[in-house]
């Protein structure tokens, strides 16, 4: 079965920097679209960045500049590492991944596979 595994979440203070990992079981992690999502209180869950097995990016207006998405498919590790955060990047962040990147983006309800989510929370 695919299993995705955050870890990494944690408070910082406003400017500060969180490093997010996604361990991928029980699938060839390699050839798939991988990417982190987030869901703050009252609002939707949105697209932070992908990595297609390409390794073709998609970033989130908001982020770009400040998030950086890496694969490892050696390890079956998906990273965002995260800088100059700010309090409205506070939110539940999610891995996940689909059988294509414009599935996984548009987070369809098919085919798309998601982990239990890591908290961040940025103080301001």
């Amino acid at each position: 079965d695919v299993r995705l595994a955050e870890s990494g979440g944690g408070s910082v203070p406003a400017g500060g920097s969180l490093t997010l990992t996604c361990a991928h079981f029980g699938y060839s992690f390699a050839t798939y679209p991988v990417g982190w999502f987030r869901q703050a209180p009252g609002k939707e869950r949105e697209g932070v960045a992908a990595i297609g097995g390409d390794f073709r990016t998609i970033y989130a207006d908001s982020v770009k500049g400040r998030f950086a998405i890496f694969r490892d498919d050696d390890k079956k590790i998906l990273t965002l590492e995260m800088k100059n955060l700010q309090p409205e990047d506070t939110a539940m962040y999610y891995c996940a991944m689909s059988i294509s990147l414009q599935r996984l983006w548009s987070q369809s309800n098919e085919d798309v596979y998601w982990g239990q989510g890591t908290q961040v929370t940025v103080s301001s």
